[in-house]
C-alpha cells in the first residue's frame, strides 16, 4: 500500500512537473530571424563602463576605447558619436587605427558655455582628424525643448562655416516634419525613428521604421537621409505593445538590418554597447540598448533561431528543485491527505517555485547599483516571504478539505464515571453587570455533579457596576464566590493567578470562560471526560457569538470569527497544535498549579497554551460549540480585539523564540512548532505589507512628479504581494463555503471582515516587534451604537491610506495615461492594495447603523478600554 502510494505520488509529481516544463518550453520556443549581416551601416558609440559616466566626469581610458573600437571594427566601418568632452574627444583618432569613420557629435544642451566648448573642440577635430566624415550638432535638444530652433540652426550654421565635412543636426523624425526650416541648414537629414519609444510592437517595427524613412525623403527629396537611431531595447518597462526584451531586440535587430542594409539605407544602430548610466534620464531602459552588455557580451545569437531565455533549461530545473524541497517539506506529515491535496500542493509548490526562479532571473538582468541592490535584496527577502505565506497558506487549505481527520473529541454523551470536581473561573473588569448575569444564570443550570463558580473583578472602580454582580452571586447560593480586587496588576492573566489559590482544593479542573458567555448545560458533562486520558491537559471548545444577526456589521464578523475556530483550530488539532483561549477553555488543575499563566503578555491564554505543548502535555478540541458569547458593537472594539491577539502573538514568538525556532528546552514536536509559526506568518505579512505600501505610494509620488524620469515599477516588485492577496482572498471564500458551510455571500462578508483587520493587524505586528508590553485592551460589550462621524473616526487612519492609494492611481492614469501594460498594471494594483482599507471604511459604516438593545447597561464614569498591567 505505501508503495502503491509512493508510486502515485511520484506519477504526479513527474506529470505536474513536465506541465510546468512545458510551459517553461512554450515561452522559449524558437523563433526564426534573419542573420546578422557581416557588416552592417554603423553604430553609436558610448564606451562607457561600469562605474563610468559622463555625468560623475569619470572617463574610460584610450585601452579601453580601443578594445572597443577594435571589437566593433569587425563589423561595421562607422561609428557615431554624441560629444567630445572630456576623453571623448580622443574617439576620432583612436579610430583611424581600425579604420573606422567617424560621425562626430556635439552635445548642444542650455548651458551656453559647454556648447561653446564642445564647438569649439569638435571643429578642430573635424578639421585635424582623418577619421571624421561629418559632424552632428545636437541630439534631440529640440525634442527635449533645451534651445530654440533659432539658436540649433545659428550654432549648426556656425559649424558648417567652419569645417569642410557635412554637418547636420539629429532628431527624432517628427521633429524634421514640424520644423522643415532645420534642413536649409543641413546637408543632410539625420533623423531617429524608435518604434519602442512610439508603443508599436515589435512585429510591427520594421514596417514602420521603413515607412518614417520614405516620409523623410518624400518630404526632403534633395537630402540624403542618414537613419541615425534604429534600434530596440532588451529591458525595461512596456510601452503599449512594445516589450523591451532580449528576444524582441534580437528579432527586431536581425530583421531591421538586413533589410536596410538591402534597400541601401545609412543607418547607426543604437548602441554598440549597455550605457546604465542612461537611466538616470530615460528610464531603466535607458541601460539596455546595447547589442553588447557592459561586459562586452553580445546579448542575443548573430544567427540561428531566437528564443526569449537561452538558458530556460537550468532554470526550469532550477524550479523542479525548488518545487521539489518545498513539496517534501509540506509533506512530511502528509500521511493522512487524499490524493487531491497532494496533487494540489504539488501544483502550488511548482507555481511559487517556478515563480520565484523567474523573478531571480529576471532581476538578475538587471544593472546593479547599490540602491538597486538593497533593492533587490529587499525584494529577493519579501518574494521568499510571499512563498512561504503562500505555501503555508495553501497547506492549510489542502489540509482542511482533503485530510481525514486524525484527532477528533467528539462529546461524551454517555455516562462517565470519569466526574471530577471543576472549579470555573470568570474574570471581570468593569463588564454590565446585567450582561454577566446572564453567564452567571447559564452556569448555574449546568448540568454536571460537582462544580465550583469564582468571580474575579479586577480594578473596576465604580461600585455601581461590580456590587449587583457580587450581591447576585450571594443569591446564587455558595457554589459562586466574588472577589473584587483593586488595584491588581498583570492583566487578566494577573487576576486568574490571583484566584488559583482560592480554588477548592479538590478540585481536579479549572475552566475559564469570559463574564459575556451563556455556556451549554451539557458543557462540562460532555467534555470533562476526555480528561480520563492521562495525556490530556487542555480540553478546548470553539468560541461561538449569539448575537450574529443583531446587524450587518455583526454578520460580517461573525462570518469571519468561524473561519479561525472550524478550518485554522481543526487542521491544528490534528498535530496537536490548538491555539488555547481564554474562554471554553479547561485545563487540569496540577498543570495549572504547575506553569500558571503569564503576567507578561497580553495573550496569556495562548501562552499557556504553548507552554503546556513545550512541557509534553496534550490538547483536545472539540469542533462542538458549548457557550456563545457577544461579540464587539463596534469596529474601534473589533480592532481593538484584533489588535490584542496579534500583539500578543508576537510577544509570545518572541518570548518563546528559542523553543519555536530550534526546539531548545521543549518537548514540541516537529508539526507543533510548524502550526505555531506558519498560523502567525500570514500577521507577519501584513505587518510587512505596510513597507510595501509606504514604498508604493513613494514610488507613484515620483512618477506623478517627475513622470519622464521614473517608470512604473517592474513587475516582479508588485506580482508577489498581488498574488498572495489575490490567494488569500480566493482561499476565504472557497473554504468558508466548504469547511465552514457558509454560503458565498456569508463567504464574501467573512473576506471583507477580514480585509478591515489587515491594518489594525500591520499595526499590532509591528508594534509588537519594537515593543514589549502596551496596556491590555479589553472588548467592551453592549455597547449602543454610534453616529457616523464617530464611525468615520474609528476608520480614520485606513481611510487616509486608502484615499492616498487612490489618489497616487488617479494621478498617474491623468499624469502618464495609461499607455502601456505596466503602467496599467501599476495602477490596478495600487486600486487592489487599497481595498483592504475600503473594507475597514465598510465596517466602520455598518458598525453606525443603529441597533436594538436588549438588555440595560449599567454606565460607568471609569474608562473602559485600558486595563493597566
Amino acid at each position: 500500500m505505501l508503495s502503491r502510494k509512493f508510486g502515485l505520488n511520484l506519477i504526479v509529481f513527474l506529470a505536474i512537473a513536465a506541465l510546468f516544463t512545458g510551459i517553461w518550453a512554450l515561452y522559449n520556443r524558437p523563433i526564426t530571424a534573419p542573420a546578422w549581416p557581416e557588416q552592417i551601416s554603423g553604430y553609436s558609440f558610448s564606451p562607457f563602463r561600469q562605474g563610468e559616466s559622463p555625468q560623475t566626469g569619470v572617463y574610460p581610458s584610450d585601452e579601453e576605447m580601443r578594445e572597443d573600437l577594435e571589437l566593433l571594427s569587425q563589423q561595421t566601418d562607422s561609428i557615431r558619436t554624441y560629444s567630445v568632452d572630456g576623453a571623448l574627444d580622443r574617439i576620432p583618432l583612436l579610430a583611424e587605427e581600425f579604420g573606422l569613420r567617424v560621425t562626430l557629435g556635439v552635445w548642444i544642451s542650455p548651458d551656453e558655455e559647454r556648447n561653446e566648448r564642445e564647438i569649439t573642440k569638435a571643429i578642430e577635430i573635424a578639421n585635424n582628424s582623418r577619421s571624421v566624415v561629418r559632424v552632428v550638432v545636437g541630439n534631440e535638444a529640440l525634442f527635449r525643448r533645451e534651445v530654440t530652433v533659432k539658436q540649433l540652426t545659428a550654432y549648426m550654421d556656425r559649424v558648417r562655416s567652419a569645417v569642410k565635412v557635412p554637418v547636420t543636426t539629429s532628431e527624432q523624425w517628427h521633429i524634421w516634419e514640424e520644423y522643415p526650416e532645420l534642413a536649409d541648414h543641413a546637408d543632410l537629414i539625420a533623423a531617429h525613428v524608435l518604434p519602442y519609444w512610439e508603443f508599436i510592437p515589435m512585429k510591427d517595427s520594421t514596417q514602420f521604421t521603413l515607412d518614417r524613412a520614405r516620409d523623410l525623403k518624400k518630404l526632403f527629396p534633395k537630402k540624403p537621409l542618414l537613419l541615425s537611431e534604429v534600434g530596440w531595447p532588451s529591458n525595461g518597462r512596456v510601452r503599449g505593445g512594445a516589450e523591451a526584451s532580449q528576444a524582441d531586440q534580437a528579432i527586431y535587430l536581425r530583421t531591421l538590418v538586413t533589410t536596410l542594409n538591402a534597400q541601401g539605407y545609412n543607418y547607426f544602430v543604437i548602441e554598440a554597447f549597455d550605457q546604465p548610466w542612461k537611466a538616470g534620464d530615460e528610464g531603466s531602459v535607458g541601460a539596455y540598448w546595447g547589442v553588447y552588455n557592459l561586459d562586452r557580451q553580445p546579448k542575443f545569437n548573430f544567427e540561428g533561431p531566437v528564443v526569449a531565455i537561452p538558458k530556460w533549461r537550468m532554470l526550469a530545473v532550477a524550479s523542479v528543485v525548488m518545487a521539489l524541497l518545498s513539496l517534501a517539506l509540506m509533506l512530511i506529515d502528509g500521511s493522512a491527505l487524499r490524493q487531491r491535496g497532494r496533487t494540489f500542493l504539488t501544483f502550488v509548490a511548482f507555481a511559487g517555485g517556478s515563480a520565484l526562479v523567474w523573478i531571480g532571473y529576471d532581476y538578475s538582468q538587471q544593472y546593479s547599483t547599490w540602491f538597486s541592490t538593497l533593492v533587490g535584496v529587499l525584494l529577493g527577502v519579501g518574494a521568499i516571504g510571499v512563498f512561504i505565506v503562500l505555501l503555508t497558506e495553501a497547506h492549510e487549505l489542502a489540509e482542511t478539505v482533503w485530510t481525514q481527520r486524525r484527532r477528533p473529541f467528539t462529546p461524551v454523551v454517555g455516562d462517565s464515571h470519569y466526574r471530577p470536581k471543576v472549579s470555573i473561573h470568570v474574570p471581570c473588569y468593569n463588564e454590565p453587570p446585567e450582561m454577566v448575569k446572564q453567564t452567571l444564570d447559564a452556569l448555574a443550570n449546568l448540568d454536571y455533579p460537582d462544580f465550583e463558580v469564582l468571580i474575579i473583578d479586577n480594578n473596576t472602580k465604580d461600585p455601581a457596576v461590580w456590587e449587583p454582580v457580587r450581591d447576585y452571586c450571594a443569591e446564587l447560593g455558595p457554589r459562586f464566590r466574588f472577589f473584587h480586587v483593586a488595584p491588581l496588576h498583570g492583566f487578566k492573566g494577573g487576576a486568574l493567578n490571583y484566584i488559583l489559590p482560592h480554588t477548592a482544593p479538590d478540585a481536579e479542573v479549572v475552566a475559564v470562560i469570559d463574564s459575556d458567555y451563556c455556556v451549554d448545560r451539557n458543557w462540562l458533562k460532555h467534555m470533562v471526560p476526555h480528561f480520563a486520558d492521562p495525556a490530556i491537559a487542555v480540553v478546548q471548545s470553539p468560541q461561538d457569538y449569539r448575537d450574529g444577526e443583531e446587524s450587518t456589521f455583526k454578520k460580517l464578523c461573525y462570518a469571519e470569527y468561524k473561519g479561525f475556530f472550524h478550518i485554522g483550530m481543526v487542521t491544528r488539532n490534528d498535530r496537536n497544535a490548538i491555539i488555547q483561549h481564554g474562554t471554553m477553555t479547561m485545563i487540569r488543575r496540577t498543570v495549572m498549579d504547575e506553569l500558571k499563566w503569564a503576567d507578561w503578555t497580553i495573550c496569556e491564554d495562548a501562552e499557556l497554551g504553548l507552554r503546556v505543548f513545550e512541557k509534553g502535555y496534550s490538547a483536545a478540541y472539540a469542533h462542538d460549540s458549548f457557550g456563545k458569547g457577544l461579540m464587539p458593537d463596534t469596529f474601534i472594539d473589533y480592532k481593538k480585539q484584533r489588535f490584542r491577539w496579534a500583539y500578543g502573538a508576537i510577544q509570545i514568538m518572541k518570548g518563546h523564540a528559542r523553543q519555536l525556532l530550534a526546539g531548545k528546552d521543549s518537548e514540541l514536536k516537529r508539526g507543533q512548532r510548524y502550526h505555531f509559526i506558519a498560523g502567525w506568518l500570514p500577521w507577519v505579512a501584513d505587518g510587512l505589507n505596510i513597507f510595501f505600501t509606504i514604498g508604493a505610494l513613494l514610488w507613484s509620488a515620483a512618477m506623478i512628479i517627475v513622470p519622464q524620469r521614473v517608470d512604473p515599477p517592474l513587475l516582479i516588485f508588485a506580482i508577489p504581494p498581488l498574488a498572495l492577496f489575490l490567494f488569500k482572498v480566493g482561499k476565504i471564500i472557497f473554504l468558508y463555503q466548504r469547511a465552514v458551510g457558509v454560503n458565498l455571500k456569508d463567504a464574501f462578508c467573512a473576506a471583507v471582515a477580514g480585509l478591515a483587520l489587515s491594518h489594525t493587524i500591520a499595526k499590532a505586528v509591528l508594534y509588537g516587534m519594537f515593543t514589549k508590553t502596551i496596556p491590555f485592551f479589553r472588548t467592551p460589550k453592549m455597547r449602543s451604537s454610534h453616529g457616523l462621524m464617530v464611525a468615520l473616526a474609528e476608520a480614520r487612519e485606513e481611510v487616509f491610506i486608502m484615499l492616498l492609494l487612490w489618489g497616487a492611481a488617479l494621478g498617474i492614469a491623468i499624469v502618464q495615461g495609461l499607455p502601456s501594460y505596466d503602467v496599467k498594471f501599476w495602477v490596478i494594483m495600487l486600486l487592489v492594495q487599497s481595498l483592504p482599507y475600503l473594507a475597514a471604511l465598510i465596517m466602520a459604516l455598518l458598525s453606525s447603523q443603529p441597533k436594538p438593545l436588549e438588555i440595560p447597561v449599567v454606565q460607568s464614569d471609569a474608562p473602559d478600554e485600558v486595563q493597566k498591567a
